[in-house]
């Protein structure tokens, strides 16, 4: 795998048969949600994943149910609940506004979409 940095977007690159293929785009100036799923255990060792892979560490944030992220942000989740293994990267696409429901809150009213998982070790 090789890294290609421009203009804070990181690019990700695999080889196939010869040649360089790009898996996705990550926007390090954009915000990262983490969400633990009560595993905070598991926090340090998501945000290293996360930053080795082109997140920046300052914009990693610990999600909260009273609070989500705007469009463009990304979601990091770990997964699958409750011995995630890996974390799902997605991207926020919609952000609507909604009345806070038990452990999700807020993040009822975002929609997303699923981009690529990390391992988380």
């Amino acid at each position: 795998m090789r890294y290609i940095i421009q203009r804070s977007i990181l690019e990700i690159f695999i080889k196939a048969q010869d040649r360089w293929i790009s898996l996705t785009q990550v926007d390090s100036t954009k915000s990262v949600y983490l969400f633990t799923h009560g595993r905070r255990d598991l926090e340090t060792a998501a945000t290293d994943a996360l930053v080795a892979n082109g997140f920046t560490k300052e914009k990693i944030v610990s999600a909260k149910a009273d609070a989500v992220g705007n469009i463009g942000d990304y979601m990091a989740m770990l997964w699958m609940p409750p011995t995630p293994d890996q974390i799902k990267i997605q991207k926020i696409t919609k952000v609507e506004q909604v009345k806070a429901e038990g452990m999700i809150g807020l993040w009822k009213g975002v929609s997303k979409e699923d981009l690529f998982t990390i391992p988380l070790k």
